[in-house]
């Protein structure tokens, strides 16, 4: 990773700096860094990220590592998919930069968030659109992959996902500490399979690939 120039990762822990290099090519790396610099140029105006996190190390520990660690999950042959809520490109945008023959669709009714997911993706070439509206509202043909991070309680989330979701298809979820808890109340009106996979990113958090998503009977 190179330093210097405040979107590198050379600000980053070695820890983190390892475990992104170990995720993605030098060329992604590049595109990442992009990406980065996007972010900090915008959010000041949008508030993509918040105060707290608005400096390069955290844009890279809490946001753009957090959203790479789903890539191992993706499942193989997904050539589509639909990111909800997609805010900064948090996981969307960061995913699509890391697997280019996915075909991204972006969700995000702000039309400011919008508007830089555009620019990211006008910018960085990427295989990827925006649809600015809201969720219930999109009318997309089903992909085999559904993502989102930090958008609403389970329950939610799974009525959102399951009309964008294609037979077979999988969606996976960052979740905070409560992810256990959101699973137990969404089983009273949802049947799937559900896998926890704990966050590299925060101890107590996690990734829940969802897959076999059907309202209970």
């Amino acid at each position: 990773m190179s330093g210097g120039g405040g979107a590198s990762a050379g600000d980053v822990s070695r820890e983190t700096r390892e475990r992104i290099e170990a995720l993605v090519s030098r060329e992604t790396l590049s595109r990442l860094e992009a990406f980065a610099a996007l972010i900090l140029r915008w959010t000041a105006r949008i508030n993509l990220v918040s105060r707290k996190d608005a400096a390069p190390a955290e844009i890279w520990s809490r946001h753009i590592l957090d959203s790479l660690q789903m890539l191992p999950l993706v499942p193989q042959g997904a050539f589509r998919a639909a990111d909800l809520g997609s805010g900064g490109g948090l996981p969307g945008l960061v995913l699509a930069i890391a697997r280019p023959e996915i075909g991204f669709t972006l969700i995000e009714s702000d039309r400011r968030k919008a508007a830089f997911l555009q620019t990211a993706i006008a910018e960085l070439k990427l295989n990827a659109t925006v649809l600015s509206v809201r969720i219930e509202q999109a009318r997309l043909e089903p992909s085999p992959l559904v993502t989102a991070r930090a958008l609403a309680a389970l329950p939610v989330l799974f009525g959102y996902a399951a009309p964008l979701l294609a037979p077979g298809g999988v969606c996976l979820f960052l979740k905070g500490r409560g992810a256990d808890a959101e699973l137990t109340a969404a089983a009273e009106g949802w049947q799937m399979r559900a896998e926890r996979f704990p966050s590299q990113t925060d101890a107590g958090a996690a990734i829940l690939r969802i897959s076999e998503l059907r309202r209970a009977a």
